[in-house]
């Protein structure tokens, strides 16, 4: 059984920063891929950062130079690394981790941008 938890939302100022994490645990194999999404309240679900096996990164437009993922080293986790935050990035961030046999999902942990 697979896990992922994430942790290190909050409630924080335009302009603040936060880093989120997401911890994998259980029997992985064939990793592909980490993934953050987001869902603002009455909107859609957004995917905002993915990192491959190999490092490679891919970011949704509206996060772009504010925004960093990364993985440390021979672990299944991933960071998400948030800067100059806007109140649009308030929303849960869920954590999602890609194997070639499918894909498992955390619970979510809420972020808050707001004065």
């Amino acid at each position: 059984q697979v896990q992922l938890v994430e942790s290190g939302g909050g409630l924080v100022q335009p302009g603040g920063s936060l880093r989120l994490s997401c911890a994998a645990s259980g029997r992985i194999l064939n990793f592909v891929a980490m993934v953050w999404h987001r869902r603002a309240p009455a909107k859609e679900r957004e995917l905002v950062a993915t990192i491959s096996g190999g490092g490679i990164t891919s970011y949704a437009d509206s996060v772009k130079g504010r925004f960093t993922i990364s993985r440390p080293n021979a672990n299944y986790a991933v960071y998400l690394q948030m800067n100059s935050l806007k109140p649009e990035d308030t929303a849960i961030y869920y954590c999602q981790l890609i194997t070639k046999e499918g894909s498992y999902w955390g619970q979510g942990t809420h972020v808050t941008v707001s004065s």
